[in-house]
């Protein structure tokens, strides 16, 4: 199974716990092209996707936005609500149509400090798609503006 899989819902959170998180969202659609969030604003809930696509984004002081990722059906949408100061650390807009369960943030952390095993769960799969997301973003910037070098420094290209 590939890495990204193992983090999409129905494989990353045991059965009990995955039926519990879904009892408590809310369908909710987007039209393409929706901002859902900007990067630095307020990280008050996520989404588990249940149809489309969204790309997660990442400013970069003078210059256009680059897609970080590409999200799809199962995928976590969010995970900066979950870590104070609960601000966002990507942007995202809809692909396409999206469809998606939406959660409320302070009601998931407050189900996760009731339920130690549920939060555990939930943590550890919020805290894999970050570590995978990170990567992903540190890939993409290199592949767009550097080369990488030996020792973990980059070579900037020219852009004469």
């Amino acid at each position: 199974m590939p890495p990204s899989m193992a983090l999409r819902l129905n494989h990353a959170l045991p059965a009990d716990h995955r039926e519990r998180l879904l009892r408590i969202g809310r369908m909710v659609d987007f039209a393409q092209d929706t901002r859902l969030f900007e990067e630095g604003g307020h990280a008050d809930r996520f989404w588990i996707l249940r149809n489309g696509t969204a790309a997660l984004d990442m400013h970069v002081p003078g210059r256009r936005s680059p897609v970080v990722e590409t999200l799809g059906a199962g995928d976590l949408l969010g995970w900066s609500w979950l870590y104070e100061p609960y601000v966002w650390q990507l942007g995202a807009v809809a692909v396409t149509p999206l469809r998606a369960y939406e959660f409320d943030a302070v009601a998931v952390r407050l189900m996760c400090l009731d339920d130690a095993d549920f939060g555990r769960a939930v943590e550890h799969w919020v805290g894999r798609v970050l570590a995978h997301r990170l990567n992903a973003a540190r890939t993409r910037m290199v592949d767009l503006y550097g080369t990488p070098q030996a020792y973990g420094t980059y070579e900037t290209k020219d852009r004469r």
